[in-house]
């Protein structure tokens, strides 16, 4: 999921070798040079590095032998609709966690200003830095605010609507998360999802087996900037996080009443020792403070904050949420049925799971009469599961008689069967895939510039072959005269409420607009006919 550089790729071909041979399913890709390496015959994933934006470039990767497409964040739900339509590759869109304000793959500003490549993993994040807005004449429309920073995205009310536009795969953004973020964020969705398959049987998951959660998943209990659909259902006018890049989580209520140690909050969400809080300060900066002790409806900070009444807190750590995801916080299980019959030799246990796998395993015993009852040992025996991936459902006996079967018999038989359909199981799963074979289909376009990140001559041959006959090198590569450094649908104008377009400004700023961090200043370019913003290096 980045470009490589020529020397790089022996080295790129032989991991893809040893990550094939470790039994991945699929590799994610950005650099097409990867397509003419040696590669094994394993499946390949389209990166939204690679900028999937239009049904044309989804349809050349499809018939280039990509197994699966991740589009671009910035797509509406009809744009999505529209992809689909035309094309039978599966494809997968990003549905929660940080946001990119540039098109993915099409961001080159932390190269240019700090030479660290966001198309080969070592993004400086300019996006989450405070800038100034000034216009055309220097005046100042916005000071050190932090004009490129996107709240986090969230998906979950608009899950079935994605998968009834042809969504198959569903990702969650995860670069640098902790566990209890992945275990509450992956649990929320889960949730969500086995909730839509309960109502639409035509919907069948991927997975196996069902989810327990010994835990109530919030997402605003995780780290996040706020949250937004973006463009999904056209533009969010919310979806900025000006005041601050940092995670603000949920409101919990305002201040009431402030003393010199403590103070307390009209809201009703409890608060407990150890809780980290924060709000917007008067110079809409967060501030945060950590909880010592809670009395009644009295909070004593650690070091109390200079704060105003009123204003609204915020919990971005909440102790006792974590404290419960330490623990073990849900479990995936398959239900099984067993079957106990007799043969001509002793007697014979069938597994069956709910995915209609089955094995059958024998054992040799002389059949004895029990003067006891034996259907309830027996089921209590084959109902041992433990730790296996197996919940027991039912147990039907096919018997002729009470025979006796000694328990040690019993466990021996139900850990034979589960063994065999385990491996049952695993031989079902996907066998080696078809290697992609060379393929010379054209291209959308015929001319490539920096944009198309070819930082390679296995890239460059890629497209030639596919009918591009003029390519230029990566900006990785070799710097362009004044490139634009993001290519946004975001754009700062309508943010700022100053959008002619949208909003309707009588009284615009003189252009062309700037924004300015450190000592940088960046020009703002807008394209109103496709709502667009270009960021070009100022100086």
């Amino acid at each position: 999921n980045t470009i490589l550089e020529d020397p790089q790729l022996p080295e790129a071909e032989k991991i893809i070798w040893d990550i094939y041979r470790a039994g991945a399913d699929a590799l994610i890709i950005q650099d097409m040079g990867i397509l003419n390496l040696n590669l094994p015959p394993v499946l390949i994933h389209a990166s939204t590095q690679c900028d999937n934006r239009t049904p044309e470039k989804i349809r050349f990767l499809e018939e280039a032998g990509f197994s699966q497409i991740v589009l671009a964040r910035e797509l509406s739900l009809e744009q999505i609709k529209a992809i689909s339509k035309n094309t039978k590759t599966p494809l997968e869109v990003f549905i929660h966690g940080a946001l990119c304000v540039c098109y993915s793959g099409q961001c080159y500003i932390s190269r240019v200003l700090s030479n660290r490549s966001a198309n080969r993993g070592e993004c400086a994040q300019y996006c989450r830095m405070p800038y100034s807005l000034i216009d055309g004449a220097g005046k100042t429309i916005s000071s050190n605010k932090y004009l490129l920073s996107l709240k986090d995205l969230n998906q979950s009310a608009h899950l079935e609507e994605l998968l009834d536009a042809g969504v198959s795969s569903l990702k969650i953004e995860g670069r640098l998360k902790d566990l209890s973020y992945v275990k509450n964020i992956t649990a929320y969705y889960r949730k969500k999802l086995d909730e839509i398959f309960e109502r639409r049987p035509e919907y069948i998951p991927s997975s196996s087996g069902k989810c327990v959660f010994f835990f109530n998943p919030d997402p605003e209990k995780s780290f996040n900037r706020g949250f937004t659909n973006y463009f999904l259902k056209d533009r969010d006018p919310q979806m900025a996080s000006p005041n601050t890049p940092k995670a603000i989580g949920e409101a919990i209520g305002n201040v009431k009443d402030l003393l010199h140690n403590h103070f307390t909050i009209s809201g009703r969400k409890k608060i407990h020792n150890g809780d980290g809080l924060c709000f917007l300060n008067d110079k809409k900066e967060l501030q945060g403070f950590r909880v010592n002790r809670v009395e009644e409806n009295k909070i004593f900070p650690a070091e109390m904050p200079r704060m105003a009444q009123g204003i609204t807190v915020y919990r971005n750590f909440d102790h006792e949420f974590e404290k419960s995801l330490q623990k073990k916080s849900s479990e995936r299980k398959i239900k099984v049925n067993f079957e106990l019959q007799e043969n001509s030799f002793g007697f014979s246990l069938t597994v069956t799971d709910e995915d209609l796998f089955r094995a059958t395993v024998a054992t040799e015993l002389k059949k004895e009469i029990s003067l006891k009852p034996q259907q309830e040992n027996i089921r209590i025996q084959l109902s041992k599961l433990g730790n296996t991936i197996f919940e027991f459902q039912d147990l039907k006996f096919s018997l002729s008689g009470n025979w006796f079967i000694p328990s040690s018999i019993l466990s021996d038989m139900r850990r034979n069967g589960i063994d065999a359909l385990l491996s049952m199981r695993k031989i079902a799963l996907p066998g080696s895939f078809t290697k992609i074979p060379q393929t010379y289909h054209l291209y959308p376009e015929t001319e490539l510039n920096y944009t198309a990140n070819v930082s390679n001559q296995k890239a460059k041959q890629f497209y030639m072959q596919h009918g591009v006959n003029s390519i230029e090198p990566a900006l990785e590569i070799k710097m362009p005269q004044k490139p634009v450094l993001m290519q946004n649908k975001y754009c700062i104008r309508y943010q700022s409420g100053i959008c002619p377009k949208k909003q309707g400004q009588t009284d615009n700023p003189k252009l062309p607009l700037s924004i300015i961090t450190g000592n940088h200043q960046l020009q703002l370019s807008f394209n109103c006919k496709l709502c667009e913003m270009q960021i070009i290096s100022g100086n």
